[in-house]
């Protein structure tokens, strides 16, 4: 089949179109590196374009019509967006989903520690990563420590020019010899993954007082003085003891901005955007669409990286219990009508496709690859081996969706994750299909998929966009 390339279907206006909403993109991932601060920054978006938070209508007992448009976020790491469409929504509504969760590396619970004059944060990696990318690379720590008075501490060190930023140091070559025998999963290993933080130790001025049958503090800060000098700094900037770690959330992220690749500028470098390129273009193709018939609803949730495992993972309740609240407000909702309208929704599981990297073309089907710049991806279904844990989107279905697209001329692809037994990998595709609606995987193609430095074309998040537009503005099927 012919591939398109969305590049020479464009005209000036359109271009001038992509390279805004690009900068937007570039815009949200640097404020939002973790699910905390993707949250903020869409609750500040979306609230400025007229959204109402859920909670506060069903406080209030108020009532929604036609056009409202409302959200709910959950812990603040995920949230449901909704306009109300002119049919009711038992007869379904159509859906974009995708996740704001991202490989990185967490702080452990207990993780201060000092050894051989060197200060360590100790460490845990979150999802699927190459460990040895992680190494001898400029990182940055995001996050929120809560003290026990419920006092939240934000953290954002490592982003701003001025700011340190932080390290997990490698073995040098010289010395690496037994090293670089190592099948590349065990050439760092998790353990050794720790984060250096600082390496100066505190002045201590002994005043030779010790409590009886206890070791003085400040022969305490002599003996693990670097760790004290990194904690009299936090308490002095941060207000933070060291006991405060134990309920803090604290992310290890690479330090610096998305970047525009190549002389051409056609390409974005940034952390997380497997899923955080869905998730922007889906958020924004609900702030752009027109009003519809059915109820256009957007779904962006935590911890698909690591099976949309709890509370604010996709297997929760939180997605099924707004949209009941929603039935409510609107006066229709009753067990049956809250079945039938998920049974009757169409979703996009909006996530990206592995794109085509022809440095390592043995591991890809070229026909049934993704490529950068070729527009949206189809992914008909995903899984690994014999599509085992995939979602396997119906040919009615898809046959739908061709006509929505090519109707309102969007350039897209279809592609498979890889060769067969190469691989594989998941979405949250197969958690909304057991309501029995029809869901199938879509988004962006991307270089470098899980490493803290992903790639994707300019024009492809353009495209996806545009996607998502007539997606959630077409009839059903």
């Amino acid at each position: 089949m012919e591939r398109k390339t969305t590049w020479e279907t464009y005209d000036e206006g359109q271009l001038e179109a992509l390279e805004k909403l690009n900068r937007e993109y570039r815009d949200f991932l640097d404020h939002g590196k973790t699910e905390r601060e993707c949250i903020d920054t869409i609750v500040n978006t979306i609230e400025a374009e007229g959204y109402r938070e859920l909670e506060s209508l069903v406080e209030s007992g108020a009532k929604l019509a036609k056009g409202d448009k409302v959200y709910s976020v959950c812990m603040n790491k995920s949230i449901a967006m909704f306009q109300i469409g002119e049919k009711p929504m038992v007869s379904g509504m159509n859906i974009l989903g995708a996740h704001i969760d991202s490989p990185r590396i967490d702080v452990k619970q207990n993780p201060l520690y000092e050894d051989s004059n060197l200060g360590y944060l100790d460490t845990h990696y979150y999802g699927g990563v190459k460990k040895y990318q992680w190494v001898a690379i400029p990182l940055a720590l995001h996050g929120v420590v809560v003290k026990k008075d419920g006092t939240i501490v934000e953290l954002n060190v490592g982003e701003s020019e001025d700011d340190p930023v932080f390290f997990i140091s490698d073995l040098l070559v010289h010395l690496a010899g037994e090293q670089m025998e190592k099948k590349a999963s065990k050439v760092i290993e998790g353990e050794a993954m720790d984060l250096i933080v600082g390496s100066r130790p505190i002045r201590v001025e002994a005043d030779g007082k010790e409590a009886e049958g206890e070791e003085g503090e400040d022969k305490k800060k002599a003996k693990e003085a670097v760790k004290a000098g990194i904690l009299d700094i936090l308490k002095q900037n941060y207000d933070i003891e060291e006991d405060d770690f134990l309920s803090a959330e604290l992310e290890i992220v690479p330090a610096g901005k998305a970047r525009e690749v190549g002389f051409d500028r056609s390409i974005i470098l940034a952390y997380g955007q497997d899923d955080r390129v869905c998730a922007f273009t889906s958020m924004r193709a609900m702030l752009d669409a027109k009003d519809a018939e059915r109820t256009m609803c957007c779904i962006l949730v935590d911890k698909e990286e690591i099976g949309s495992v709890g509370a604010t993972g996709m297997n929760s309740r939180f997605f099924e219990n707004a949209v009941a609240e929603v039935m409510n407000l609107l006066g229709e909702y009753s067990e049956l009508n809250l079945r039938r309208c998920l049974a009757g929704s169409c979703m996009l599981s909006s996530d990206v496709s592995a794109g085509y990297d022809p440095a390592f073309a043995s591991c890809f089907e070229k026909k049934n690859s993704a490529f950068l710049g070729n527009g949206m991806v189809f992914n008909k279904f995903t899984g690994s081996r014999g599509k085992s844990g995939s979602n396997d989107a119906n040919a009615e279905y898809v046959a739908h969706l061709r006509k929505v697209m090519d109707d309102r001329g969007i350039v897209y692809q279809t592609a498979e994750l890889g060769k067969v037994d190469v691989g594989g990998g998941g979405t949250i595709a197969y958690i909304l299909a057991q309501y029995g609606m029809n869901v199938i995987d879509s988004g962006v193609a991307v270089l470098n998929m899980h490493a803290p430095w992903e790639a994707t074309s300019k024009a492809d998040v353009y495209e996806t966009y545009r996607g998502y537009i007539a997606f959630v503005e077409g009839a059903s099927m």
